[in-house]
């Protein structure tokens, strides 16, 4: 199940940087045309938009971890393990159902989009120009798999109970090294 993990985390990687690599080909490619060329092409600010929509839902979906986040978790961290356990599954759970409750009406908006096309990017392959909703439906993709990880992270926390703390990096020393006589402390 490791190696799984790490084959699917590294080829979500590769392709977060290959949507980075591609947004910063098409902004140098925008650069020249308009300062080389004086003649700037139109498609290469929207293709930009396209891929940092992409590179931003496909990465906090697949590729941020939860001690990723910025958290406010003082009281949290201050709280009995017992109460640490409740505050976790209510938070786990109220992320999972609000996903999923707004799935169904989110995804009827990004159907509707279906009608509305890209100004000026056109698909490769065909020549027509792309759908909106092509382009947004990673949002329901993030969406899902937000719900489907906080789902994942309520189960763990019946089994398991509720992390230490989210700061912690999992097989880490969570100790500080102990300082020895003659170590200069700052």
């Amino acid at each position: 199940m490791k190696t799984i993990s790490t084959w699917f985390r590294h080829g979500t990687e590769a392709v977060a940087a290959s949507f980075l690599a591609a947004m910063f080909i098409t902004f140098l490619l925008q650069i020249f045309s308009r300062y080389v060329l004086k003649t700037p092409f139109g498609w290469t600010l929207e293709l930009c938009l396209i891929l940092w929509v992409w590179i931003v839902f496909f990465g906090c979906a697949f590729l941020v971890r939860e001690n990723d986040h910025v958290t406010f978790d003082i009281f949290y961290l201050s709280a009995p393990r017992r109460v640490q356990k409740v505050l976790a599954l209510i938070s786990a759970a109220a992320i999972a159902t609000g996903m999923l409750y707004a799935f169904l009406p989110t995804w009827d908006y990004i159907d509707w989009m279906k009608m509305r096309k890209t100004t000026t990017v056109r698909n490769p392959l065909d020549g027509n120009k792309i759908p909106m909703r092509t382009i947004f439906s990673i949002y329901a993709m993030f969406m899902l798999v937000v719900a489907a990880r906080y789902i994942w992270r309520f189960v763990d926390v019946l089994r398991n109970g509720p992390p230490e703390t989210d700061h912690e990096l999992p097989g880490h020393d969570h100790e500080p090294p102990a300082i020895q006589e003659g170590d200069e402390v700052v």
